[in-house]
């Protein structure tokens, strides 16, 4: 550990030192025709797009540039005419240029901010290209929300995360306007393999974390809405990693009125999984292909396809395990010896056709038909055999850190045989009307749903030869699990809104205002939520803007609320209902000549006839027969800027309490699963000083304890609190293929990108534990030994774009 870090703080000291005076400064002030400064024009180098700054109220603006480089500026911004420019600079020179940008469409610039305004509310769009450069041990679109305010995850291995004190079943997954799903029966990370989304197809990313309108669905913390790219020419990427390897390609064909984009993901955890404290032989295969196919029939008419297969594979024959833990009064061992094995399996298929009407520029008509399948199938039996040590903590004794008492000895048997299959039809329209000073969305969808699961899973244990539970005349099983359901039921759902400008005499102020019905006819419920939101972008020197939100939030059941704790369905089951209230500010400023914008958002969630669960892992065991009141409160922050000079950072900063009472129980407001009273996130970029094709990514999380209880015990036990998680990921990377630097090799002629990357997960090499597993001592006291989550482990992946 020691030696390691040693090592990055003389890479990251020689990089310091060797690049002074290999960097020059452009500063400058841009005007429009009149002389009037503009802010927000964007100011890009064409050879590192990747490198770049926007003005600030003043017209001001100032980038850090490459010397010794012969370099092109590129100023542009909607409703302005773009202007480039050649420079090169000195090291430590400076450099002044003041640019005059005639107006080109100003009256399309007012449009789209306009329009951006009316349909911002809470909704954060990320930048792909920032989402890729990332260096996560899980990858993908989901790593990057995982650093933004309100939302919060505790396993590295798991794309799922939670929001504003929900859990991973109350956030909404779109990716072009079709609802995704999460898998049903995924008890860990390890299994869990790809989510989804294929962020080499991505276009554009938004998410809210809460007060989201109408037009989003019935869940009650978050909306997640991807949006795939339509090319519009031949390109295509490639990487290959320690963890996988990935491939996409795009092109236009008839003419360009047929394109497509389709992409093929292969991802195995085998290497990172040889970190956890349970050794054996891991096989996790996880594969997948999705394509996105448009047809341009007409200017006003096109049909886009969107296809994905998905296959997971999870093999696992565990040999042994040790874990030391407890404390430095009371240090523990256990060491398990394994028989048997896993095997899990689980196919996705989804496909769906959307058919685009748009008769003139005021007016879209959408419908969208969708199919998606699910067959999913866990078995695994497994035998292990614990003995339970205490620990020498003498440091003077030769004895130090070795067994000194046998506390507790046992076995125990863990067997499953759950099967699922779930099939989901849909069939929706939606619909936009513009005007001048209005803007209508509505929508409609009938979804008919035939879910069947078979669960079949049982766990014996025993103590000294002792089975637990206890019996002198039969055999008793520690837990039991033997179900069989199928429901077929049918989903009816729509919504209405409006956003339009209000008048006032000072600044703008858009209204949001909408309402949701939703009806399932497996309980006969209908459910009405209306949604406002108040948007308001006063005239002041400095830039700021102010928001409201409110409105209903009523989840109906969709499966798995559906079940109580023995695994039948409670056919009595209604819509988990919530209230909430969000207020947010932005203020966009100025740092060291560069902009900044910092971000802040209160919030309150009234929560009525919750379903209380419980998670182990990411397995989330609802308790269908109980029904809780709760609230969730808290406050997000997020600043994000230029930290360094073209390069976009943040950092975030939450703080929530959310807690329920279960009606009838007795022991009154008890803190939800999710509780967790701060949560730190940061994304920090750099590269070396005159030379940006070396770049740095960092990663790092901060969460507080979360609330667990015993195995089979009662939702009021859940108040014992796990160890905080902390993380930190680091990436290094060197491009080698770029527009500024194009290879000379006939080989690599078709390549315009390429670049090398080192990543090292979890750098401080921390143990953070993730759920328990609960052992018996001969005395007849339990100890909970933490199943701990991956240690520090090494990537190289190498990327090229051509």
């Amino acid at each position: 550990m020691k030696s390691f870090t040693t090592f990055i703080f003389i890479l990251l000291t020689t990089v310091s030192v060797f690049g002074q005076g290999n960097n020059a400064t452009l500063k400058g002030v841009i005007k429009d025709s009149k002389g009037v400064p503009i802010d927000m024009i964007a100011i890009v180098l064409k050879e590192y797009p990747t490198l770049g700054t926007t003005t600030n109220a003043k017209g001001k603006y100032l980038l850090r540039i490459p010397a010794k480089k012969q370099l092109t500026v590129i100023f542009s911004s909607l409703g302005y005419k773009t202007f480039a420019d050649s420079v090169y600079a000195k090291p430590d020179e400076i450099i002044t240029k003041e640019i005059v940008m005639p107006a080109q469409n100003l009256e399309l610039a007012e449009i789209v901010v306009r329009e951006q305004r009316r349909n911002g509310a809470s909704i954060i769009s990320l930048d792909p290209k920032i989402v890729n450069s990332m260096s996560s041990a899980s990858g993908g679109i989901e790593a990057s929300l995982k650093t933004l305010p309100g939302v919060s995850s505790n396993n590295e291995l798991s794309s799922q995360y939670t929001v504003r004190g929900g859990n991973f079943d109350e956030n909404l997954v779109y990716v072009n306007d079709v609802e995704v799903y999460r898998p049903f029966l995924i008890r860990s990370g390890q299994q869990e393999g790809l989510s989804f989304i294929n962020s080499d197809m991505v276009s554009t990313i938004d998410f809210s974390a809460g007060g989201f309108n109408a037009r989003y669905g019935d869940k009650m913390s978050s909306v997640l809405d991807i949006k795939y790219r339509k090319p519009s020419d031949f390109r295509g990427s490639a990487s290959i990693s320690l963890l996988g390897a990935s491939a996409h390609f795009e092109d236009v064909a008839a003419k360009g009125k047929l394109t497509h984009i389709s992409g093929i993901r292969y991802k195995s955890n085998k290497y990172m999984l040889g970190s956890l404290d349970e050794n054996g032989e891991y096989d996790p295969r996880f594969l997948d292909f999705q394509t996105y196919i448009t047809y341009q029939f007409s200017e006003k008419f096109d049909v886009s396809f969107l296809g994905n297969v998905a296959k997971n594979e999870y093999n696992f024959i565990p040999e042994d395990r040790e874990t030391t833990f407890g404390t430095w009064q009371n240090p523990l061992n256990t060491k398990i010896y394994f028989d048997g094995q896993e095997v899990d399996n689980y196919e996705t298929y989804l496909g769906a056709i959307t058919a685009d009407y748009h008769p003139n520029v005021n007016l879209n008509l959408k419908f969208i038909a969708s199919a998606y399948h699910a067959k999913e199938e866990e078995t695994y039996d497994i035998q292990g055999q614990y003995f339970l040590n205490q620990l020498e903590r003498n440091m003077a004794s030769d004895e130090f850190g070795d067994s000194t008492l046998n506390l507790g000895v046992g076995t125990f048997i863990n067997h499953a045989r759950n099967r699922l299959r779930a099939t989901v039809y849909s069939f929706s329209h939606k619909g936009a009307m513009n005007s001048d000073n209005h803007l209508v969305n509505w929508g409609i969808k009938f979804q008919h749903e035939e879910i069947e699961d078979k669960l079949n899973e049982w766990t014996y244990r025993d103590s000294a030869g002792y089975s637990i539970p206890y019996s002198d005349s039969q055999v008793m099983l520690y837990q039991s699990l033997n179900a069989q359901n199928r429901i077929s039921s049918n989903r009816f759902t729509g919504y209405i809104q409006d956003s339009w400008n209000v008048p006032v005499s000072s600044g703008d102020l858009y209204v949001n205002g909408g309402v949701r019905f939703n009806y399932w006819d497996f309980n006969s419920e209908l459910l009405i939520s209306p949604r406002a939101t108040l948007s308001y972008f006063p005239d002041w020197e400095k830039k700021m803007s102010f928001r409201l939100s409110a409105g209903m939030y009523h989840q109906s059941p969709f499966f798995k609320e559906l079940k109580n704790s023995d695994g039948s369905i409670n056919y009595d089951s209604k819509a988990q209902k919530s209230f909430q209230v969000v207020g947010g500010t932005d203020l966009i400023f100025t740092a060291w000549n560069r902009p900044f914008r910092f971000t802040s958002e209160a919030y309150y969630k009234h929560m009525s006839h919750l379903v209380p669960y419980q998670i182990d892992n990411v397995r989330i065991r609802y308790i269908g027969e109980q029904e809780s009141k709760g609230y969730a409160t808290g406050l997000d922050m997020k600043i994000n800027g230029e930290f360094v000079s073209g390069l976009q950072s943040w950092a975030s900063l939450s703080f929530l309490q959310t807690e329920e009472n279960i009606i009838d129980d007795g022991h009154g407001f008890i803190p939800r699963p999710t509780d967790q009273w701060i949560n730190f996130s940061m994304f920090f970029q750099d590269y070396l000083p005159g030379n940006p094709t070396y770049r740095m990514q960092l990663s790092g999380f901060y969460g507080a304890r979360l609330p667990t209880g015993p195995p089979n015990g009662e939702r009021y036990q859940d108040v014992f609190r796990m160890p905080p998680y902390r993380r930190i990921d680091l990436g290094f990377s060197k491009v080698f293929i770029s527009p500024a630097n194009p290879s000379n090799s006939a080989f690599f002629k078709h390549i315009t990108d390429m670049w090398l990357s080192l990543e090292a997960f979890n750098i401080l090499d921390i143990n953070n534990t993730i759920s328990y597993f609960w052992v018996s001592s001969i005395y007849g006291d339990q100890y909970a030994v933490p199943n701990y989550l991956t240690g520090r482990k090494i990537n190289l992946k190498l990327t090229l774009k051509f």
